[in-house]
């Protein structure tokens, strides 16, 4: 009887003609449970429809393009084609809501939200359903989820993508401990960045990132990662590790931030100027040469992804003096590589050179 009563249902007329909003194709939250890619679902005929999505992670930088692949095929292989939906979605992690990204019926489709205009399905090929995103933001970055809908059944894979980045402390001119979360996601921003999330801290620890003071995380925890145990730092009897606060208040409890800066599609070089130069001249500077002034992420990303390496301190954005060292040497501070910081001093000084940052 069950089987009787979904004929009709499929025969209803204009199915093809619904209009485009969030989620009117079903249920996010039961897809979801799907635990992986090219799994196929039996079709009414004994027909599998199987989707095929890569199961290594994607890395690529800010600024940038990226194909997020998707091909489906069926089981056997059909005589004719068939009219497919597509579905892209970015999965909610770290607090963020699940975002739709394109929804797409033969050749008529539509984007959302942010990726409206920055989105297309690259249907080059039969069954392929990749998805193309250009201009990459920083939070971009995340899990997709590529659905193909063929009447009552659905099948999905899952893409995840990668920036190239590099994880940098934050501390306030006034000291440590001075944001809440809110402030520390403002402050990131401010410097080219966005909130590290803990994947990205542990990364960056299992890389060689030691730093003694907490921080805020994408999620509100507060952490913070040890190489060499130390008594300021927990005591010389805990092993290395990310050390954790737990979740915090987010408005009320003050910490210091990690953010996370991409890798550039621009150059970010020390100004050879004539004389040294107080904060106000040295934005001015920038100006001059077609440029601006480096933010501090930038500047990270610069010494992470392109070797920039001065032994000469510059102001940046934030109004601290900073210089990046990949190779260390005599007379330019301590012996491993790292970006070196003076803090913020007077903004009247006139001790100091200035990085800038230039877009290709």
């Amino acid at each position: 009887m069950g089987l009787l009563l979904l004929v009709p249902l499929l025969l209803l007329p204009g199915s093809y003609g619904l209009p485009f909003y969030n989620g009117f194709y079903y249920s996010n939250s039961a897809n979801d449970q799907n635990p992986g890619n090219g799994h196929g679902k039996d079709l009414l005929n004994g027909v599998k429809l199987v989707v095929e999505t890569p199961e290594e992670t994607l890395f690529t930088y800010q600024g940038a393009s990226v194909i997020l692949p998707c091909r489906y095929r069926y089981e056997p292989a059909l005589v004719s084609p068939r009219r497919v939906r597509i579905k892209w979605w970015k999965l909610s992690e770290n607090g963020a809501p699940e975002k739709d990204v394109l929804v797409a019926i033969g050749l008529r489709h539509r984007s959302f939200g942010d990726y409206q205009g920055r989105v297309h399905l690259r249907q080059d090929k039969e069954h392929d359903v990749s998805l193309e995103i250009q201009d990459l933001r920083l939070e971009d970055y995340g899990r997709y989820r590529c659905e193909v809908i063929d009447g009552l059944e659905d099948e999905s894979g899952l893409v995840e993508l990668e920036l190239r980045g590099v994880v940098f402390p934050y501390q306030s001119p006034n000291g440590r401990y001075q944001f809440n979360f809110h402030e520390g996601q403002q402050v990131c921003a401010e410097q080219g960045a966005v909130v590290a999330s803990f994947e990205q801290l542990f990364r960056a620890w299992e890389e060689g990132l030691d730093w003694c003071n907490a921080g805020w995380l994408q999620d509100a925890t507060v952490q913070y990662p040890i190489m060499l145990p130390r008594q300021p730092c927990g005591g010389p009897g805990l092993a290395p590790g990310v050390r954790s606060y737990g979740p915090r208040h987010r408005r009320l409890h003050r910490y210091d931030v990690f953010c996370f800066a991409t890798a550039l599609k621009g150059r970010v070089y020390y100004l050879e100027h004539p004389e040294k130069l107080t904060l106000t001249e040295a934005r001015e500077a920038c100006q001059e040469d077609d440029a601006m002034i480096a933010k501090v992420g930038q500047l990270f990303a610069a010494w992470k992804f392109h070797g920039l390496d001065r032994c000469d301190a510059g102001w940046l954005a934030d109004g601290s003096v900073r210089y990046p060292v990949v190779h260390p040497h005599p007379n330019c501070g301590p012996p491993e590589p790292g970006v070196r910081s003076f803090g913020f001093p007077d903004p009247q000084s006139r001790l100091y050179g200035v990085y800038c940052y230039r877009q290709h």
